[in-house]
């Protein structure tokens, strides 16, 4: 969801520039030792599809990227044609203009049901006429505002379509998706495995650090505030207060599992479309030391939102497969580690996640084994 959306193109370019010997797989954590031999599906295998609701090829998209310095200047040529292969496979998705958002009154418009077969039959269809092993949906798409009624906003609908056709979802946005109350019946019921949510790729993933740090050493938290200079379609998104209040509900919950109480202070999203894919984010701690000594530490986060969220979505696609071959189901909590607001239970320290992270590849790796042995 998102399929020609900064994020996704930005995987797409980098599975085929990776699985062609150009460049190195710097930042998936699946391409480390820890991960050999899990039984994942190699970077080859990978096929692209999806939906959107903008009709900007993904090659034009590419390139864009490589003039703002997010792709390497000559990739977009290099992995041409990969890109169209994928371009082919994006379909229209909605809500379009004419469909509704669940008024029931109108013969020519699309309703919640309708939208959610045609998402789910373009699904099914692309691993078809593949002839896939099976497909991920992964939400890669612009944050919404937080539902405020009963009614399913975009990405509900694309988390029911996935379901509908069978497959596994990951939630990359803090978006609803699965979320949903009316939905999460239906995702206990459908046997299939799903993570997520809200990708953990820049502040919250410092946030995850830095908190037990101070929970270990004793030290007092007075108040923790943050801001974020954010570019591209997430600023635009943003700078609603609703969508940023759903972004921000990930950052805080991160502070709060880790600290054990949440401290003092807010983050602040701000627009600013001269950065493009690019973002900076600050934080202000106010902490005290022994004897009551008040101290403060600041850290600044400079980042490509893109980039530092790829590979991530690569893994993710790899492990949630991996997970769904060897049947199993629910909420993969194990897989917290890539998430501001994982789905499961699980620590919310990096270091433990990392932990749970690598016993469950563990899991993985032992059945790959089994099944050779078999063999």
């Amino acid at each position: 969801m998102g399929a020609r959306g900064s994020v996704a193109t930005t995987a797409i370019a980098g599975c085929a520039a990776v699985a062609a010997g150009l460049h190195p797989p710097t930042g998936m954590v699946t391409e480390t030792p820890d991960f050999a031999s899990c039984g994942l599906p190699p970077l080859s295998s990978l096929v692209f599809g999806g939906h959107d609701t903008v009709d900007c090829p993904l090659p034009k998209r590419a390139e864009h990227l490589a003039a703002g310095g997010v792709l390497p200047h000559g990739l977009p040529s290099a992995v041409h044609a990969e890109l169209v292969a994928a371009d082919r496979e994006i379909r229209p998705g909605g809500p379009l203009p004419g469909d509704t958002d669940g008024d029931t009154d109108g013969d020519a418009e699309r309703h919640d049901d309708e939208l959610i077969d045609v998402f789910a039959a373009d699904i099914r269809d692309f691993v078809r006429r593949h002839d896939l092993a099976g497909a991920v949906v992964v939400n890669v798409a612009s944050t919404e505002p937080a539902p405020d009624d009963d009614s399913l906003p975009p990405s509900s609908r694309y988390a029911a379509a996935a379901l509908r056709a069978g497959c596994p979802y990951v939630n990359f946005t803090p978006s609803a998706g699965l979320h949903h109350p009316a939905l999460a019946p239906l995702a206990e019921a459908s046997g299939l495995p799903y993570a997520g949510r809200d990708g953990k790729t820049g502040q919250t993933l410092l946030r995850s650090v830095l908190g037990p740090m101070f929970l270990q050493r004793a030290l007092a938290v007075r108040a923790w505030s943050g801001t974020n200079l954010l570019g591209g379609g997430d600023g635009a998104a943003l700078a609603d207060p609703a969508t940023a209040a759903a972004k921000n509900a990930g950052k805080e919950r991160v502070l709060a599992d880790t600290l054990g109480t949440t401290p003092e202070g807010e983050v602040h999203i701000d627009d600013v479309p001269a950065l493009g894919d690019w973002k900076t984010a600050w934080d202000h701690i106010a902490f005290d030391g022994f004897l009551g000594a008040r101290m403060i530490l600041q850290t600044t986060w400079q980042g490509c939102d893109s980039a530092l969220a790829a590979p991530l979505v690569l893994d993710l696609a790899r492990l949630v497969a991996r997970a769904r071959e060897r049947g199993l189901s629910g909420p993969l909590g194990e897989l917290g580690f890539y998430f501001k607001d994982p789905v499961g239970d699980g620590p919310s320290s990096l270091a433990e996640q990392y932990a749970e992270l690598r016993r469950f590849a563990g899991r993985l790796r032992d059945d790959a084994h089994d099944r050779g042995a078999r063999r």
